[in-house]
């Protein structure tokens, strides 16, 4: 396993009650792990959030916080609550309701890559599956509650921009011919955890930018959301869903030609959205 489990990019100065997050860019593609999985380098890849965190590495010169994973998707789904085990992967559990994404081999410990590619030949053992979760998402979670905590005891209230980006097909569908296709989708449980006016606000810096945003379509969030949003408590989750085909090369899964200007563009969007929950606001709440 890697050492770190982590990586926490702060501020020299905390400014805002905004954290930034992205749980599926980790890319630590460790040899054990490769030589578990019938699947290619390329294809374990496939359902990684490919430069996400490098999409949104000027957060801390914004003053606020930036939280990366380490570990690929692929591996372990830090975007999956910690008892989402899947029984078609690991070895003695047994099937209790029905959980339609470990159904489809999306838990925790995911069974598939994109397209529905089984990731092993057989199957895991609870062993190595509690290991994945000690190692990595019980830190990474932790790291991110005191986050949150640490933003909310300073600014009043924590506001967490969870990072994503989603495949271009994913929203090829929506909308009619010649509709403008969303480049960012929001994701809030439709309300369930973000306040209205913090989503406004989050929607309209990206709009802003000239950035064309749908709204939990087809992206509403998921365990991230669901566990961190708690609006009337003063905690905020938002998904942030961007379109790979804006950056990136999605067969190569490199970055592309526009990868700089989008960084430069998200910049400013960060900024917009850091002055959300920032000094201004809460001015006894400095140090």
């Amino acid at each position: 396993m890697s050492k770190a489990a982590f990586h926490v990019f702060s501020p020299k100065k905390l400014r805002s009650g905004v954290v930034f997050a992205s749980p599926h860019s980790g890319a630590d593609y460790t040899q054990s792990f490769v030589c578990q999985s019938i699947l290619s380098s390329l294809q374990l890849r496939s359902s990684e959030d490919a430069f996400v965190d490098q999409l949104f590495a000027s957060a801390p010169d914004s003053g606020v916080p930036l939280l990366t994973a380490v570990a690929p998707r692929a591996f372990l789904d830090l975007n999956r609550a910690v008892d989402e085990l899947d029984p078609a992967l690991i070895e003695g559990l047994q099937r209790k309701g029905q959980n339609p994404r470990v159904a489809s081999g999306l838990g925790v410990i995911p069974r598939v890559v994109a397209h529905g590619q089984a990731i092993y030949r057989g199957k895991l053992s609870m062993g190595e599956a509690q290991g994945r979760i000690n190692g990595y998402w019980h830190p990474y979670h932790s790291a991110l509650q005191g986050l949150l905590r640490q933003a909310h005891r300073q600014f009043g209230q924590a506001i967490l921009v969870d990072c994503h980006s989603m495949p271009h097909e994913a929203i090829e569908s929506m909308g009619k011919r010649g509709d403008q296709r969303p480049e960012v989708v929001l994701g809030d449980r439709f309300g369930a955890a973000a306040g209205g006016e913090v989503m406004d606000q989050i929607e309209a810096a990206f709009e802003n930018a000239g950035l064309k945003v749908s709204r939990n379509t087809p992206f509403a969030g998921a365990y991230i959301t669901q566990a961190y949003g708690r609006p009337s408590r003063g905690h905020h989750a938002v998904q942030v869903e961007i379109d790979r085909a804006l950056y990136m090369d999605e067969t190569t899964l490199k970055p592309n030609g526009n990868f700089a200007a989008l960084k430069d563009l998200l910049g400013g969007v960060i900024v917009e959205i850091t002055q959300i929950s920032g000094e201004e606001q809460l001015p006894l709440a400095a140090e």
